[in-house]
């Protein structure tokens, strides 16, 4: 046997006791009942609203920069001033409201079966 990924043996070897090798597009082409017809629907593609919504995230997600420098430069300024003061109830009301939107995204894909 060789030692070597790259070199490869000459000698072949049988699949399934010489019968030949069934490819996932032939059990599609033979249809539900294996005659060769194809199965309605089977290349229907069926996209959930959750996937939906996360496909627009994405793009609009895509647009926006990485970083608001803007907002970094104004946030640097109020600590080194020492002006910045944390709101800790906005801080609370903005996880909370983060977490009951990732509760709305999991309880929709779970309601759709998906």
């Amino acid at each position: 046997m060789p030692d070597k990924i790259n070199d490869f043996s000459s000698h072949s070897a049988t699949v399934g006791a010489g019968s030949p090798v069934s490819r996932p597009q032939d059990a599609t082409a033979r249809g539900s009942d294996g005659a060769g017809g194809s199965s309605v629907g089977s290349s229907d593609v069926h996209i959930t609203d959750s996937a939906s919504r996360l496909a627009t995230l994405e793009q609009a997600v895509r647009g926006m920069p990485a970083v608001d420098d803007a907002r970094v430069t104004q946030l640097r300024t109020a600590i080194e001033q020492g002006s910045y003061q944390v709101q800790p109830q906005h801080v609370a009301d903005q996880l909370m409201q983060m977490e009951q939107s990732l509760a709305q995204l999991s309880n929709g894909s779970d309601s759709s079966g998906n």
